[in-house]
């Protein structure tokens, strides 16, 4: 690159982060488009609408009042991932949705959950007709009450019988396009309706009508025979109109009939100091690494350092580009993408270092180097995002969120890295900084026995693991649960406190929470206040009728609150339901699944994916160990920090992988294997050691300076980086080894 080209790179580089800084920071125009201040946050941040649901009729069964709240949820997640639904006592369901403020928009985009039946157009008589057009109103009315209707089997079929519906486009005979609902049945539903589509058509395309929650809301005529348990509904005005059908069949698919009881828009979980001290810590972080990463490789560091922050701008806007929602966790998450971004930029220039160590010159070692660290970031990286797609594929709710924010970080962890750091780097040796002095040379270094020391480290992993699992029972015998569950898995008591003023968040945690803790012995407490009133929503863990009583006194003699004021108090169920946390571990086996066959794929050695997975579980087990020793609160951030411990373990074990499959390429017969093996662990041990500090500088940046939500979740995560760190170096190559010694022969080709 010559020197004109150079500088015209570097301007434009410090131009864009300029640019694109001042856009994430301030925004463009009144409505401030593009300012990180205008990403949409989750609960836990903004606040949003919460609506109660109450359910018709008798109160029902618990695994019908669950069934129903798991689909309610399956719809929520179209209008935001990050949305909660529980249930509360025995015959009502609580939706919230983040960063809503208008509770009837939110019900319009829902749907209003009622009974809907399928009803052809006359009764078993094939005379009375069921529904008829009323030219007064211009719409299509029953004829007969709706119980003789379902009695004499005229429905025939209900919301249940439909698997899925999804309004689309599509082209009809003439190549218009035209708006459509697509409808897929369960196996007994498409049966039925091949029957009853078949009879109809044969009376001359007759109708079947959908009704639903006191009306019908379409009347379509049946083209032809559906007998492939999809069928296609035309004729909608426009795409609104398909999505507020498709979405009403969706929610009239629930095993209860809800109503309406309240709405009401609540505010943040968590007060404006939890985002003020997360932005400065992931600043301070963000520093820190920039300024490790030049004192370590001076210019190369230089060039991770501007991409680095190109990689933090670009995260933040495409975050608001694609309108996710970010919560604590995400926070967190983004912080932690600042520091596993590094990681790239250190294999490439251990690899430059290598090349200039061995007599290159500058500019062959960065080709080299660059060249020689790809198949490791392209393995590591695709690895990862393999398992992303099928986390968003799979998933539901905030493993879907994580899934998305990791895939994305993913990406432009890669564009950076590959790209932006080498035109950077190109650039700076294209104006005169050419010195081999300026990047550094590496000689090789006398190689560590690391599986001299096997069985010990095999062993203190082991130790580990087991007095997790010895912990968990004795914990579980003790009648502690063998995890300490939150109130995202456990469910417990949300009390409403009718103040007699309006409180602000800060308010609420300062004088109001304390006083709540001195009576349950527990710190594990959210709050909410509810705009427009004085009410404060207090959600602890499950508490006896004593302790609800001795909370309510409390509460009324220090805030002096009159006994004609009703301090609300009820039983609300997990946030994280079964469903969503059998979604949750399937959706994880199937990721691993397929990281397995990728890795087996690309090495060619089953051994390589089997270590691999062995090591990641292993990172895991440990980590689930901490969370069981230590009694830290198993909360919605618990499956975020396994997701991320799962990616950062298996990035960091493809990079040794990748060095040793180099290094037997040119294997000769007279090498021994476990040379090799260690010559390669060494190689790798200053990415491990670098990339390992830089993320746990942004967690304990973190940790130090954030609330006590992200401290739950960043202690536990700097757990699991050491643990990945130590796996990497200690446990997958010697687990190779001793793998490729005991099952199988042969040399890896």
């Amino acid at each position: 690159m010559s020197k004109v080209k150079s500088i015209i790179v570097l301007f434009l580089t410090v131009a864009l982060i300029g640019g694109l800084g001042f856009i994430a920071v301030f925004g463009v125009g009144e409505n401030k488009t593009g300012a990180a201040s205008k990403i949409k946050r989750g609960l836990d941040l903004e606040g949003g609408v919460s609506i109660t649901f109450g359910v018709v009729g008798e109160t029902p069964a618990a695994t019908d009042l669950n069934d129903t709240v798991f689909k309610l949820k399956q719809r929520v997640d179209r209008i935001d991932t990050e949305a909660q639904v529980y249930p509360e006592g025995n015959d009502r369901i609580n939706v919230e949705i983040p960063g809503a403020d208008n509770a009837e928009e939110i019900l319009e985009e829902l749907g209003r959950p009622g009974s809907l039946y399928f009803i052809r157009h006359y009764a078993p008589d094939n005379t009375t007709p069921n529904y008829s057009y009323d030219s007064a109103s211009g719409m299509y009315v029953l004829a007969r009450d709706l119980d003789e209707i379902i009695a004499d089997g005229s429905a025939i079929l209900s919301g249940t019988d439909v698997k899925s519906a999804t309004a689309r486009t599509s082209k009809n005979d003439y190549s218009q396009v035209e708006y459509v609902v697509e409808l897929v049945f369960t196996p007994e539903g498409a049966k039925i309706f091949a029957e009853e589509t078949t009879a109809a058509y044969e009376r001359g395309r007759d109708s079947i009508a959908i009704y639903y929650d006191g009306e019908l809301i379409s009347v379509p005529n049946v083209q032809n025979p559906i007998t492939s348990g999809t069928g296609i509904i035309s004729g909608q005005a426009s795409m609104e109109e398909a999505e507020k059908l498709a979405s009403n069949i969706r929610i009239g698919g629930l095993s209860l009939e809800l109503e309406e009881l309240q709405s009401k828009v609540v505010g943040a979980q968590l007060g404006m100091d939890a985002i003020d001290t997360s932005v400065k810590a992931g600043i301070i972080g963000l520093i820190i690494v920039m300024v490790f990463m030049i004192a370590v490789y001076w210019i190369p560091g230089v060039a991770s350092a501007l991409a680095l922050a190109i990689y933090t701008i670009l995260v933040l806007l495409t975050m608001n580009a694609f309108e996710l929602t970010l919560t604590l966790p995400g926070i967190a998450g983004i912080i932690l993408s600042i520091g596993m971004a590094v990681d790239a930029n250190v294999i490439i220039f251990a690899r430059i270092r290598e090349e200039l160590g061995t007599g290159k010159t500058v500019r062959s070692a960065i080709d080299i180097g660059f060249k020689k660290a790809l198949s490791a970031i392209l393995d590591g990286n695709i690895t990862t995002l393999i398992a992303a797609f099928v986390l968003i594929w799979f998933g539901t709710g905030s493993v879907k969120g994580f899934a998305i924010t990791l895939a994305i970080g993913i990406v432009l962890s890669m564009f950076t890295a590959l790209v932006i750091t080498r035109l950077i780097l190109k650039a700076l040796y294209g104006i005169g900084l050419r010195s081999e002095k300026l990047y550094g040379a590496t000689k090789e270094h006398k190689t560590v026995d690391f599986l001299k020391r096997k069985a010990l480290f095999f062993g203190v992993s082991a130790a580990l693991i087991v007095a997790g699992i010895v912990g968990m029972i004795a914990f579980k015998a003790q009648g502690k649960g063998s995890l300490n569950y939150g109130l995202e898995f456990a469910g417990g008591t949300t009390i409403t406190v009718p103040m007699n003023e309006e409180y602000t968040l800060e308010r609420v945690n300062k004088e109001i929470v304390p006083e709540v803790e001195k009576v349950i012995g527990s710190g594990d407490i959210q709050t909410q206040t509810v705009k427009g009133t004085t009410d404060v929503i207090i959600k602890t863990r499950t508490l006896n009728s004593d302790e609800r009583t001795e909370l309510e006194t409390v509460l009324r003699d220090t805030f002096d609150i009159a006994e004609d004021k009703e301090i609300g108090q009820d039983t609300i169920g997990a946030t994280i339901s079964n469903e969503m946390r059998r979604n949750a571990v399937i959706s994880v086996a199937i990721a691993t699944l397929c990281m397995l066959l990728y890795i087996f794929i690309r090495f060619r050695d089953f051994r390589f994916a089997t270590s691999a997975v062995v090591a990641l579980l292993h990172d895991v087990l440990v980590v689930l160990a901490f969370y069981a020793l230590f009694r830290v609160s198993v909360g919605n951030t618990f499956i975020a920090c396994m997701l991320t411990i799962v990616g950062y373990s298996i990035n960091a074990t493809i990079v040794i992988f990748d060095r040793i499959r180099e290094n037997m390429k040119s294997m000769t017969k007279k090498d021994d294997l476990k040379e090799v093996v260690n010559k390669s662990i060494t190689q790798t041990l200053t990415r491990s050691i670098y990339t390992s500090f830089t993320t746990f500088v942004m967690v304990l940046v973190l940790f130090i300076m954030g609330v006590n939500s992200i401290r739950l979740f960043a202690l536990p995560l700097m757990v699991g980086i050491v643990c990945g760190a130590y796996s990497s170096v200690c446990i997958t190559g010697a687990l190779w080894y001793v793998m490729k010694k005991r099952i199988g022969a042969g040399k890896t080709k």
